[in-house]
């Protein structure tokens, strides 16, 4: 069983977002690191981008904070390799097309693969592109993660056909950011995905509330949570860290109890 798999082996995983170098590089592994003992099963890491096209405020404002400490994506590998000395916590990078082109696809996965990075998730590289990462994925070891939204709609097949790892649901229209409804229509792709590939799908985008959570958890194999983790960090800063790991707990309980 890979790293990937195990993340979904107990139960519904929780999946935490937060953007690498928010509030510091030296808070960000800290926060890997509890997140990790505190439940979640699979951490999403952002890595800071000056155009971040699928990003609603909260965490654009991550992005420009953690930019204008100098992060680097060097930096953010370094951190890694910190964490990978005692954590083995499945780890996705998020990231955008342009950052890989710059720094060479080829170094990129390399790096992944050193730093035991085990996903990619690419939000502004459309599937008929999906070519121009995955040789370079599947040559280090790291998967490219599929990411379905509702407009997808006869695409959602063709996608689910191909996608490794996990596929990432986009529960609705729009940038990333806490909502106060979500619609059903989440639950329509993840049947849509079982009807071709036995792969488990993570729910994203505008989940917040423990109960948003239990009620994706019903149908959806992972619950991904991002701006609203990032909103604590903005609040607390370097003081964040018992606030997200209390945070992380509580939504890890409201799936784990309606699984």
């Amino acid at each position: 069983m890979n790293k990937l798999q195990q993340a979904f082996a107990n139960g519904k995983a929780f999946i935490p977002f937060i953007t690498a170098g928010d509030p510091s590089l030296v808070i960000t592994k800290e926060l890997v690191l509890q997140m990790a003992e505190a439940g979640a099963d699979l951490i999403e890491l952002g890595i800071p981008f000056s155009d971040p096209v699928a990003e609603g405020q909260v965490i654009q404002a991550a992005s420009i904070r953690a930019l204008s400490h100098g992060i680097t994506v060097d930096h953010i590998f370094n951190m890694l390799r910190d964490i990978r000395k005692t954590c083995n916590i499945p780890i996705a990078l998020m990231t955008y097309v342009n950052p890989v082109f710059a720094y060479g696809i080829d170094s990129f996965l390399r790096n992944c693969q050193e730093t035991g990075v085990d996903a990619l998730i690419v939000p502004d590289l459309p599937f008929e592109e999906k070519d121009e990462l995955v040789p370079f994925c599947l040559k280090h070891g790291v998967y490219l993660i599929s990411m379905i939204a509702p407009t997808s709609n006869n695409r959602i097949h063709l996608i689910s056909k191909e996608a490794q790892g996990f596929v990432y649901c986009v529960s609705s229209m729009g940038v990333t950011g806490v909502r106060k409804n979500l619609g059903s229509d989440a639950e329509k792709m993840v049947k849509l995905v079982k009807e071709v590939n036995d792969i488990p799908c993570a729910v994203g985008f505008g989940i917040s509330t423990p109960e948003q959570a239990a009620r994706m958890a019903k149908y959806a194999d992972g619950v991904i949570v991002g701006s609203a983790i990032v909103k604590i960090i903005e609040q607390y800063g370097s003081r964040c860290l018992p606030h997200v790991i209390e945070y992380v707990r509580m939504m890890k309980n409201a799936i784990t109890e309606g699984d």
